[in-house]
């Protein structure tokens, strides 16, 4: 075993004991939403307070800008189009990963002459931040400046844009479970030594909203498990609301309500990320693994009206870049370099594909204070569908 296993395994006891502590403050009985906060997000335990690789060929999952510069590019060319039409402006990313994004969005933006007044980093994890200034430090010396990190929304008001990507799966989730015609509430207790499964009367407001997610309840069948997300709206007014005029842009993983919650789905969207494994599990590898699900886009839609946004687009992430002309991007990036080229659209394929990322992925805009055309959504309009 390497030092890095070494240090890897140490910080998964000591996440595992702090989570063990917490059931058994809390009487035995923890909501699954807190389980899922503290995994990801207690200082010193969580997921994102641990200093391992997350993304990439040596982390535990690959988002699409490590996949590709193109991913960055098209975005950039989006954010051009707003930019120009607020005649300057700033941009605020939320979550920024490895930094591969902010950079590949600098660059594009440098070759358009729409470099924004402020790249923000809004990051929680004091790790990847660290992460994300080196990589930037060392890949644009000269934009650096430009780069300042938050570890809360903005103060003050801004014009210009806001980027999530992968961000919303992240948010934690609570799960219900359809028992007899009734509502359960999902928690973790403990057996032994081990996390499990337990089950108890959801509370009135979880029943209510449990009723609300599908007009197909009564269609469920016994055991029906599935999530959301009780605290979307306030987060998306949180790190909105410094938003003067401009345009958000949401990136995830996920589906519209009437799919999300179909009968046929009836183990829910959970997924856990470990070293390119994923699994349905989250009582495995506490603090070394990533846990999402999947995001219900009519909530996003909801929480961003309630954020006073306006709907401007929703479509799946190929017809956001082919709207971009991603293929145009691929030819001014390997102008004078064929086997680029050939690299570029193998990258390509695993963004645009349907059985890669690109029909599982969605991408949402919302606007506030700007009416204006949005090119990544001009092929393919799926509002409807919310």
């Amino acid at each position: 075993m390497t030092q890095e296993d070494d240090a890897a395994a140490e910080h998964s006891t000591l996440a595992r004991a702090h989570l063990m502590s917490q059931v058994n403050a809390a009487g035995g009985w923890l909501s699954f939403e807190r389980f899922m906060d503290l995994a990801l997000y207690a200082p010193a335990f969580g997921y994102y307070s641990g200093g391992a690789e997350k993304l990439g060929a040596d982390g535990d999952f690959t988002t699409a800008p490590e996949i590709s510069r193109l991913f960055g590019a098209c975005v950039a060319v989006q954010c051009a189009e707003i930019l120009s039409e607020l005649h300057s402006g700033c941009l605020l990313e939320i979550g920024a990963g490895s930094g591969r994004l902010a950079a590949d969005i600098l660059v594009r933006l440098e070759t358009e002459g729409r470099l924004p007044e402020r790249y923000s980093i809004l990051e929680i994890s004091a790790d990847l931040r660290e992460r994300q200034r080196a990589y930037l430090e060392q890949r644009l010396p000269h934009l650096i400046e430009r780069v300042h990190w938050l570890d809360r929304p903005p103060e003050h008001p801004f014009e210009g844009v806001i980027l999530a990507n992968e961000v919303l799966d992240a948010l934690p989730v609570a799960r219900f479970r359809w028992n007899n015609g009734l509502v359960d509430e999902m928690g973790v207790a403990i057996s032994g030594e081990e996390f499990i499964w337990a089950a108890r009367s959801a509370t009135a407001a979880m029943t209510r909203i449990s009723n609300e997610l599908s007009t197909r309840g009564d269609r469920w069948d016994e055991g029906y498990t599935s999530e959301y997300c009780p605290r979307m709206s306030a987060w998306v007014k949180s790190v909105t609301q410094p938003l003067a005029r401009g345009a958000v842009l949401w990136f995830d993983y996920g589906l519209p309500r009437a799919q999300y919650y179909l009968p046929e789905r009836r183990d829910g969207t959970l997924v856990c990320h470990y070293r390119h494994r994923m699994s349905s599990d989250p009582f495995v590898h506490i603090g070394l693994q990533d846990i999402t699900a999947w995001v219900d886009f009519t909530r996003v839609a909801e929480a961003s009206r309630d954020a006073g946004l306006e709907l401007a687009g929703f479509t799946t992430q190929a017809h956001f870049l082919a709207g971009l002309e991603i293929d145009r991007e691929m030819r001014l990036a390997a102008a004078a370099d064929q086997s680029l080229f050939a690299r570029l659209a193998n990258q390509a394929r695993q963004l645009l594909l349907p059985g890669e990322m690109g029909e599982r992925f969605k991408v949402m805009a919302c606007l506030r204070a700007l009416d204006m055309p949005l090119s990544g959504f001009k092929l393919l309009d799926l509002r409807h569908t919310l």
